[in-house]
């Protein structure tokens, strides 16, 4: 997808209505449209960077420092239970718009949000961890 025809693109150059939390040269901050709770945000790269493999790491510093920032000022001023941040990449994942964005979602007693991973509570054989550690290891 272009930056032209892409959502959040389109909400960083003003073309569509946001309500911002914070804005930089490099990061915007904005209120979810469809919240999952009272106070749920977006962090996101003015730059259009589809999913955390285009990420370049000097940018992907810079908005967990502005997440971190965001979310002490929720706790403070909202005052949630917990605090979610949730990050998908690519449509098996659940990406649904092709821009970075880091959803801060705050947590209240009985809200309505369920995460699931599909774990059971078995564990996985060590020796499995261990070959998969390997292989992500080496190209680190």
């Amino acid at each position: 997808m272009s930056d032209r025809d892409c959502l959040f693109c389109r909400i960083v150059r003003h073309e569509l209505k946001a309500v911002v939390v914070h804005e930089d040269k490099d990061v915007l901050v904005i209120m979810d449209l469809y919240p999952a709770t009272s106070g749920h945000v977006l962090v996101m790269p003015k730059e259009h960077i589809e999913t955390i493999y285009d990420m370049p790491e000097d940018i992907g510093a810079r908005i967990m420092t502005i997440a971190i920032s965001v979310a002490k000022s929720i706790k403070q001023k909202l005052s949630p239970t917990g605090l979610n941040l949730i990050q998908s990449n690519e449509f098996a994942a659940g990406q649904t718009v092709p821009h970075f964005h880091l959803h801060i979602v705050p947590r209240y007693k009985d809200d309505s949000v369920l995460l699931r991973f599909g774990h059971g509570n078995i564990p996985e054989d060590v020796a499995e961890l261990n070959r998969i550690a390997s292989l992500i290891k080496s190209v680190l």
